[in-house]
């Protein structure tokens, strides 16, 4: 009898040690599943205006995309001439750095994490300091769209 006592109060602990490592694999980052958004309400100094978008699912940053836009409503991804002016001068454009970074937060899950592209200094930080407050906003569950007056900075 304190054999069968003993098989059942291992087997005991051993199930309920394995429902709790379950849950705690589902909250792991601590992020809320859902699509976060921030943007700027104003064109910045040099005619852009960006955004940046994480999803979330399984607690893990599954995807993340970086927009620049001017008042037309070109995207600078997309602009092949910015692309070759700015390689030209710096040694990286923006369909080199915007994807690097959007694939250092996917892979890092950290934007502390997420290094500095050498030639696209304020715009890497930038993305740093977004993609923080998004992580913070993902740890809420709070997708509102954070909306930045990128003037008053």
């Amino acid at each position: 009898m304190k054999k069968l006592l003993s098989v059942l109060t291992l087997s005991s602990a051993l199930l309920l040690s394995a429902c709790g490592s379950d849950d705690a694999a589902t909250t792991e980052d601590g992020l809320q599943d859902g699509t976060y958004a921030i943007e700027d309400l104003n064109f910045g100094e040099t005619g852009w205006k960006e955004s940046l978008e994480i999803v979330v699912d399984g607690g893990k940053i599954t995807d993340a995309t970086f927009t620049s836009l001017d008042e037309d409503g070109n995207n600078k991804l997309e602009d092949d001439g910015y692309q070759e002016a700015m390689s030209g001068v710096t040694g990286v454009g923006p369909q080199d750095f915007i994807p690097e970074l959007e694939g250092a937060l996917v892979d890092a899950q950290n934007p502390a994490d997420v290094e500095v592209v050498t030639g696209a200094t304020s715009t890497s930080e930038k993305f740093v300091d977004y993609a923080q407050q998004l992580v913070d906003a993902a740890e809420e569950g709070n997708t509102e769209t954070i909306e930045v007056d990128n003037q008053a900075e």
